[in-house]
Formats: structure tokens, sequence, C-alpha cells
């Protein structure tokens, strides 16, 4: 049962990155992309500060202090949020950096979604290298993942390899590592974890948006709606469900849920902004989901042996 409030927190996560994309996309246009994830991780860690504090005065101090409560566990704790936080920034900024290196005619919304999902195929890799076994319906729902999202993200197929789909498989090979990271520490407190990682991110960022970017506050202003998006609900709330949900779900099982993002803003894309789906990107959405229903497989077999065993 466990495993599945996992999923389900997962699958709210790509809700909110899913509709997250428009304001994303949208910010890109007037903010660089160093400006932006700072800004948007320094909202988050704001937020998440603040849903600490309420829960320290809520909960009382010493329970919300618990899992920094001695010396090994502070370090584990902060060790932690420090990788988080260094892993996320990797795949946030070759990503938007990668879609701002594509030419204006390479598709390049489609081909950084395809090429930021295949994580879901570095992920098993790196699992089964380190000795760990995945059941027969997560690899089916993984490869069946990857072909829906083509479906979805490339109608018409690759024409050329660009600097910005080297960059964006490095996004891959960045959200690859994170998510494995959150798994190693999936122990932790969730909360403080999450506000580690958003201080180290927006640190990180910091330092490259000063270096080779000309942050504009007054700009930053026009923008305030994608970037509060952003920063609240998609780093703040959506990274710290992430944690709580990797608590309970395999890393492979996560990453399948997870690419279920492209799906939700191509869902969004249509009611929000009129934008039409084609029967090809329809039965890749399709596809997609049925993959996730599959890989939740193991898991309803499990909790039925578990019932029968209790029985």
């Amino acid at each position: 049962m466990k495993k599945l409030l996992g999923s389900l927190l997962l699958f709210i996560t790509t809700i909110i990155w899913g509709a997250a994309f428009t304001a994303q996309s949208s910010a890109a246009e007037n903010i660089g992309s160093f400006t932006f994830i700072t800004a948007r991780e320094v909202l988050a860690a704001g937020v998440l500060i603040i849903a600490a504090a309420i829960r320290m005065i809520t909960t009382g101090a010493k329970k919300s202090a618990k899992p920094a409560g001695n010396k090994l566990s502070k370090k584990r704790l902060v060790t932690g949020g420090i990788l988080c936080g260094i892993t996320l920034f990797i795949g946030m900024s070759t990503q938007q950096l990668g879609i701002a290196a594509y030419p204006p005619d390479a598709a390049s919304s489609g081909r950084a979604g395809f090429l930021t999902a295949t994580y879901v195929i570095m992920i098993p890799i790196v699992q089964r290298i380190t000795g760990k076994k995945l059941s027969l319906p997560v690899l089916l729902a993984v490869f069946g993942c990857i072909a829906g999202m083509y479906l979805l993200c490339l109608s018409n197929g690759f024409s050329g390899i660009y600097l910005g789909d080297l960059l964006e498989l490095c996004c891959a090979a960045g959200f690859t590592s994170y998510i494995l990271v959150v798994d190693r520490f999936n122990k932790e407190d969730g909360l403080y974890l999450s506000i580690i990682q958003s201080v180290v991110c927006a640190v990180i960022s910091a330092v490259f948006m000063l270096i080779t970017e000309k942050p504009d506050i007054n700009i930053l202003i026009q923008a305030w709606l994608p970037v509060v998006y952003a920063g609240v609900l998609s780093s703040g709330v959506g990274y710290t469900l992430q944690i709580l949900g990797q608590k309970t779900a395999e890393p492979a099982v996560a990453s399948v849920i997870m690419s279920m993002e492209s799906v939700f803003a191509a869902l969004f894309g249509w009611i929000i902004l009129g934008e039409i789906l084609s029967i090809r990107e329809l039965s890749g959405c399709a596809l997609v989901f049925a993959s996730v229903i599959l890989a939740q497989v193991p898991d309803f077999i499990n909790m039925k042996k578990n019932r029968k065993i209790k029985q």
C-alpha cells in the first residue's frame, strides 16, 4: 500500500510539472536560463522554509528536529541535500541550455522532451549494472514508455543531430543521477532535504548567472507569474512530493511515472492553449499511460500476496 501511495504522489508531481511546461517556456523567451533557475529555486527554498517553520510550530520542535537529532544523521541529511542540489542543477541547466541551443526549425520542445525522457532507459541500465534485478513488467513499461514518448514528441522523427540534442542527453543523465541520489537518501526528512537541495541549486545557478548573464529585476517582475508557478509549485511542491514519493517507489518505476510529465504538458496545451493533438500523438499518450499502469503490476501482486499471508 505504501508503494502505491508513493506512486500516487509521483503521479501528482507529473501533473504539476506538466502544467508548468507552458510557464517555463514563456519565461525562457525573456529570461536567461540561469537567472530563471536561480529565481525559481530561491522562491522554492523560501516557501519550504516557511512550511518547515509551520510544521515545527504545529507539531513541536522536538519532533521536527528528529531527522537531524545526532551528528551522523545531520551529516547524512546535509550530504544528501547537497548531492540532490548538484544533480538537480545539472538536469535543469542543461535542459534549458539545450532548448536555447536549437535552431528555430528544429522542433526543440519535442526533441527536448523525448531526449530528456531517456532517463527512463538510463535508470534501469544503471540499476542492472549495480546488480539490482528488475521485474519483467517494469522492463516492458520502460520500453513502452520510450516508444510512447517518441510518438508524442517526435511526430516527424529525427533529422540531423544538434548541439541541443547532446545537451538534452546530458540533461537526461543529470536527472538519472538526481533520481538515484534521491533514492539513496530516501530515509531522510523529505522537507529538509528539499530545502537544502533548493538552496544548493540556487547558489550554483546564481554563480553561473553572475558570470554569464545580466539579470534584470524588471524583467523578472514582468514575468512574475511563470516564475512564481515554477518556483512555488514546480520546484517547491513538485520536487518535495517526488522525494516523498520515492521513499517507497522504486527508481525505475518512479522514472516511468514521472515520464508522464510530457503527456500532461501536451494535454494542458490542448486544454489551455487549444493546441491540437494528432492521432499519432494521442497514441503516444495512451502508450505512456499504459506503461505507467504496467509498471504498477508488481506492487499490486505483492499487495495481494501480503493480504493472503495476513489472512
